[in-house]
């Protein structure tokens, strides 16, 4: 959501698509609306199917008239060596994570050709620039996500189109709050160690990245200021890919 209220707060109208119950949903779309004087509009697609994604492109362009700005956040992670890691897992990682933002692009592409105004963000990973035990679909789809968006970037070049990729570090998000609140609990960790902890081998800064900075960096690309930036792999990763 941190994206959403960004470009919401910069005025875009925006088209949501997730798995919350859409009762959620509605109470973010209202809440975007009327703080922000925007249009917003809910996809409901299921990202393994690109039937779905056909129409949620289609509705999409009928509802706005067009889609100047795409940013392909979709993601599913299964933890397993890859002798054991699950057929139908890796499937839907190869759906959801790369041939998801694959079938967007290529759909929302036509109609910024004929603007001739277009900006594609894909959120890649610290795990697109590094390699990780036990995270073969993860480390795989994130790593294409970048091999995709120079393509995407070399080809849309002659236009004012840019697609770039940001490679965010472990990021504040529930699950990693939920991660320091066990290693307190169960791990013996004062509270104030918890964050530098989880991050100990990873993020030399010890700080859990913002998702609004992540989000920052996504509007910053959309802007004036970010018209000659393509083909960009942009880490957002406190450092860890420096280490």
């Amino acid at each position: 959501m941190a994206a959403a209220e960004r470009f919401a707060q910069s005025g875009c109208n925006v088209v949501l698509n997730g798995l919350a119950e859409p009762g959620r949903i509605a109470g973010l779309r209202r809440d975007l609306e009327n703080r922000h004087a925007v249009r917003t509009w809910d996809g409901e697609a299921d990202l393994r199917d690109p039937s779905a994604i056909e129409r949620m492109i289609a509705s999409a362009l009928d509802a706005f008239g067009s889609i100047d700005i795409l940013v392909n956040n979709a993601v599913v992670r299964h933890a397993a060596p890859v002798e054991q890691f699950s057929p139908l897992h890796w499937s839907e990682a190869i759906a959801v994570n790369l041939s998801a933002a694959f079938h967007a692009i290529r759909l929302a592409l036509p109609a910024m050709r004929r603007n001739n105004w277009g900006r594609i963000v894909n959120v890649s990973s610290i795990y697109g620039l590094r390699g990780a035990a036990n995270r073969v679909g993860y480390v795989t789809t994130k790593t294409a996500l970048v091999g995709l968006t120079r393509a995407i970037a070399l080809e849309t070049a002659g236009q004012d189109i840019t697609c770039n990729a940001i490679c965010p570090g472990t990021t504040r998000t529930p699950v990693h709050e939920a991660a320091m609140q066990d290693l307190v609990a169960t791990g013996g960790v004062p509270p104030g160690d918890a964050e530098r902890i989880l991050l100990t081998g990873k993020q030399p800064t010890g700080r859990l990245i913002a998702p609004d900075h992540v989000a920052a960096l996504m509007v910053f690309l959309c802007g004036p200021e970010g018209a000659a930036i393509t083909g960009a792999v942009l880490p957002v990763d406190g450092g860890w890919s420096a280490a």
